[in-house]
């Protein structure tokens, strides 16, 4: 807690309990933070967070109230100038590991987290992570309000270092503007949340703030085989390194795919390394491959790393196993791109004995032009799939369906719209040897319909399945 004035000079001797930028979360004693949203202009809801407590206001908007108005020109810019100074932010005292790319963030940032232990905090998709913490949260990037919060949170808990998803909406709405990373990382760049950036160009633009915010003395870490990756050379920041299958400073040789695990050759400063990793598919040697170069640049050896790889767990939601003694396989991911799709099957054609079977949808409200070449993807790779309702918000599942449907001439699919009754049915139809994937939500606890966040949870539900037997 802290007073108004220390927050802001010349206004009154106020306590400030919290700083708040939803009026419906406003208690007494709070600042209110007017930022502006996708479709919400926090003006709007002044009058409810006054009603609420709110016991000053930072807008942008000139008018009279009965609490303190503090004006400011942008209030999304002013959000993360207050939340340190009331959280007491020293950008001297973590470590900060940024990673940034439309697919592997959840992935590299866990690997991170896995590998250095203790001292290194999570925050991501999947929430808030240290020895002693582990809470859900709703954005990527949590709004600057939630993550100072959480930045105190791992510091009170013995964190040093921190190693977070930094996403493209992030840097789009001045989440991250007063950050200064140690280790930016891109993992790749394919077209994606284009209803929030409109053009591809605004979607890289946003990720290529990760690496021109990275210190003087830091590290950017770079996928030299990604499409994208002179454009964000040109403007990185600090020391890069790279890594992929062309020339790099960490160069994938060759490696051998398992349905459990994946040997793989690195080679980095001349020398060969044969690594056990207990992650699957190619995709994700490039995500090891970022971790690695990140503990490199803090100072480990190369011994070292190699020896904590057995620390990695599988995150959550990302081709994640799931074993309830059945005679099949069943996989939860989070995949909802074309390119994610593409490089999953990849792996799972490589690895399978019998049928594969998906269930998806796509998120309503989101890209729609993605969807017939995603769709045709799972189906062109998918011996059978049942599409459903993934987050339809407003839009109608069988209207999505049609979209996904609509690029392909094969019929090897069906339509169920309630999600637990379409996994529940691919889990009924599954024989030995098939693989079920389950995928677009991973671990997520929320099912998005019209405006509303239902508790919804796929582990659930497959867990549920296998109960009632």
């Amino acid at each position: 807690m802290k007073k108004l004035n220390e927050l802001y000079s010349n206004f009154p001797d106020i306590l400030i309990k919290d700083i708040k930028i939803n009026s419906k979360e406003v208690k007494d004693g709070d600042l209110f933070v007017c930022v502006n949203g996708v479709t919400t202009n926090r003006n709007d809801f002044i009058d409810e967070a006054i009603k609420n407590g709110a016991a000053a206001v930072v807008t942008n908007k000139k008018i009279e109230i009965d609490v303190p108005l503090i004006y400011v020109e942008n209030p999304n810019l002013e959000l993360s100038k207050i939340c340190q100074k009331f959280y007491d932010y020293d950008e001297n005292y973590f470590t900060i590991i940024g990673v940034t790319g439309t697919n592997g963030k959840t992935t590299v940032a866990s690997i991170i987290k896995d590998m250095i232990g203790s001292i290194c905090g999570y925050i991501g998709t999947n929430g808030i992570r240290s020895d002693n913490i582990n809470e859900t949260i709703k954005n990527t990037t949590p709004d600057s309000d939630r993550l100072y919060k959480y930045f105190k949170w791992l510091k009170d808990d013995g964190c040093q270092i921190i190693s977070m998803e930094t996403s493209s909406e992030a840097f789009f709405r001045n989440r991250l503007t007063n950050i200064t990373f140690d280790v930016g990382i891109v993992t790749n760049v394919t077209e994606d949340h284009l209803n929030v950036h409109k053009t591809l160009d605004n979607y890289l633009s946003c990720k290529k703030e990760l690496v021109k915010q990275v210190k003087n003395n830091g590290y950017s870490i770079l996928n030299v085989d990604d499409k994208y990756f002179n454009d964000f050379k040109r403007v990185s920041k600090g020391k890069i390194l790279t890594y992929g299958k062309k020339e790099a400073d960490l160069q994938i040789i060759k490696c051998k795919e398992y349905i459990d695990k994946t040997f793989i050759t690195l080679k980095y400063d001349n020398n060969l390394f044969d690594i056990v990793s207990p992650l699957v598919g190619e995709y994700n040697i490039y995500n090891l491959c970022a971790a690695f170069l990140t503990l490199l640049s803090l100072g480990y050896s190369i011994e070292d790393i190699i020896n904590r790889i057995s620390n990695i767990t599988v995150p959550k939601g990302r081709c994640e196993f799931l074993d309830f003694g059945q005679k099949y396989k069943i996989i939860l991911d989070y995949a909802h791109t074309t390119d994610a799709f593409t490089k999953l099957y990849n792996y799972l054609n490589k690895v399978k004995k019998g049928r594969i079977i998906t269930v998806t949808g796509s998120a309503g409200g989101r890209e729609k032009e993605k969807r017939k070449e995603m769709g045709k993807v799972v189906l062109d790779n998918s011996d059978y799939t049942i599409f459903t309702m993934d987050d339809p918000r407003y839009e109608d599942v069988n209207s999505i369906i049609d979209d996904l449907v609509s690029n392909s001439n094969k019929d090897n699919y069906e339509r169920i719209i309630n999600r637990k009754e379409a996994i529940n049915k691919a889990l009924s139809i599954a024989k030995d040897n098939d693989i079920v994937l389950v995928a677009g939500k991973g671990r997520d606890n929320y099912m998005a319909i019209e405006d509303k966040y239902l508790p919804y949870n796929d582990y659930d539900e497959i867990t549920s399945f296998f109960e009632k037997d």
